[in-house]
């Protein structure tokens, strides 16, 4: 019997372009991803690398000014459905489940987030959750079994009672091996609206 649902939010919650920052990144030059930036993005996406140490990074290395770093980084995200928030809100007020956010993302993201949705909207999405875990305050990132071992340590949670909706197959398989149910949602032919349609254990 499943009593926790665990969200991620890019491309759950949140529509993503993925190819929209790799485009910008290349307008301004970086044409290639070394495996110094990949570290480097895992390091803030960690909360292990300021912004103002991730933005000089990029400036001393290709020159890149902040301004234009910032926008080319925040390409990826794109709108967030309303119909979503309220399916949201109904799993929320019927205290059927346990719900937590748990996402890989970072402080420009967040940022952008808000100011993007604005504090009424942004506000109502986190207070659905029971915990509302973000990668850079954590110090974890999916997919690093750690990450989930945390949240199930922190709130007492049984794997085998728990569901996971994410939209990287990577994630879900880690998820899936320490005994959680999982739900790999395919964006664009998914929605997360469908959560009870498409998981018959629910």
């Amino acid at each position: 019997m499943i009593k926790n649902i665990l969200f991620d939010f890019g491309d759950i919650f949140i529509n993503l372009d993925k190819k929209a920052t790799y485009k910008a990144m290349a307008a301004l030059g970086v044409t290639e991803i070394s495996d110094e930036m990949i570290n480097v993005y895992h390091q803030y996406e960690k909360g292990l690398m300021s912004t103002a140490n991730f933005i000089d990074f990029y400036n001393v290395k290709f020159g890149i000014p902040k301004a234009d770093l910032v926008a080319a980084w925040n390409a990826i995200l794109l709108d967030f459905p309303e119909k979503r928030l309220d399916f949201l809100k109904e799993i929320a007020a019927s205290k059927k489940y346990r719900l937590f956010l748990l996402s890989n993302t970072n402080d420009l993201h967040i940022k952008w987030v808000q100011n993007s949705l604005g504090e009424r909207f942004y506000n109502e999405f986190k207070d659905c959750f029971e915990q509302f875990y973000l990668s850079h305050e954590i110090n974890f990132r999916k997919p690093d079994s750690e990450i989930y071992e945390f949240v199930l340590n922190e709130n007492n949670l049984v794997a085998q009672e728990t569901l996971f909706v994410d939209d990287l197959k990577e994630n879900t398989e880690q998820a899936q091996k320490l005994g959680i149910h999982v739900w790999n949602l395919v964006p664009e032919k998914e929605e997360v609206t469908s959560l009870f349609t498409k998981n018959k254990f629910l």
